[in-house]
């Protein structure tokens, strides 16, 4: 587990340097350069979603296969040179201090008063419209995206690698891309990506409950309200699309004491999703860092647990 802590702290100092290559964006290539591959043109609805099973199992597959064969070559030149790779793997998996640094350069604009730069910077985490926003929706914005985030961008990812080490990570990672990619519910994907979309759900599954259980005792150590998250998380967890993002936000909301959920736009037009906490304080960027904190706190409990789990 020694690779495991050396790769988790790694990221925690360094985190994503924009000049530096990332895997993930290889992952990415490999999916573009599949889909044209197995997509063709004139396919009815069977002959999508079969594709999309093809597409799910071989980027998956390469993805695994690669990192194993390149672990394993590392092993015969040296147990050392090994060690090493596979914490530079674990590392470049991991999101903790990249989520961090994003959703803070919001707060950083807000307390400025630059609200057009915060806008901007919002636009880079959310799909949704940010022109309309006014800073208490960016907050909320960046609370939800970085605490859903929790998830598959940290505790799914130390659940595989407890399980299988770096090369079952970067598997996760593979069919993480794969449904930002391909699993959107459109006329282009609904169909193609549905393999994508199901399996990322079933991987993120048991992670997810898990990470609810982690963010309420974070919550207690950093002496937030964990009585509330643990009650908005029991009352709350159905309230979202995915069956597993509110496993993270719903608890997370309660802690802070801030409702997430509510209006939101898109395409123009408003709409209200969802909400989730009680809005017992008005969102302001404290709760960002208050929302940053809790995340750190969460993956170092994390790390704790995948450690126990992996001397098992």
């Amino acid at each position: 587990m020694l690779s495991f802590w050396i790769g988790y702290f790694a990221d925690l100092i360094i985190g994503d340097p924009y000049w530096m290559p990332h895997p993930i964006r290889l992952i990415g290539k490999l999916i573009e350069n599949m889909e044209h591959v197995l997509r063709r043109e004139k396919q009815d609805e069977r002959a999508l979603r079969r594709s999309g099973v093809l597409l799910l199992i071989s980027v998956v597959g390469i993805t695994y296969a690669l990192a194993w064969g390149i672990l394993f070559v590392a092993g015969q030149i040296s147990e050392y040179f090994r060690l090493a790779i596979e914490a530079l793997m674990i590392y470049q998996i991991l999101a903790t201090r990249c989520l961090d640094v994003e959703t803070a350069k919001v707060g950083k604009h807000l307390k400025k008063g630059n609200i057009e730069d915060a806008r901007q910077a919002i636009a880079m985490l959310v799909s949704r419209d940010t022109e309309y926003m006014e800073p208490v929706d960016m907050i909320r914005a960046a609370v939800e995206t970085m605490t859903e985030n929790i998830v598959d961008g940290i505790i799914s990812p130390m659940f595989y690698i407890a399980l299988g080490g770096a090369p079952l990570g970067f598997a996760f990672k593979a069919v993480n891309t794969l449904d930002s990619m391909v699993g959107y519910k459109n006329e282009k994907y609904l169909d193609f990506g549905r393999a994508s979309a199901k399996f990322d759900d079933v991987v993120n599954f048991i992670p997810a409950r898990l990470t609810a259980l982690l963010v309420i005792v974070a919550a207690f150590i950093l002496k937030l309200d964990y009585a509330n998250a643990y009650k908005i998380l029991k009352r709350d967890k159905g309230n979202h699309s995915s069956p597993n993002s509110p496993y993270s936000e719903a608890p997370a909301a309660g802690a802070l004491r801030i409702q997430l959920g509510g209006r939101a736009w898109y395409f123009g037009e408003m709409s209200m999703k969802p909400t989730m906490g009680d809005p017992l304080e008005e969102p302001e960027v404290q709760h960002i860092e208050k929302a940053s904190r809790l995340m750190y706190a969460t993956s170092f409990l994390g790390l704790i647990c995948a450690t126990l789990a992996g001397t098992l």
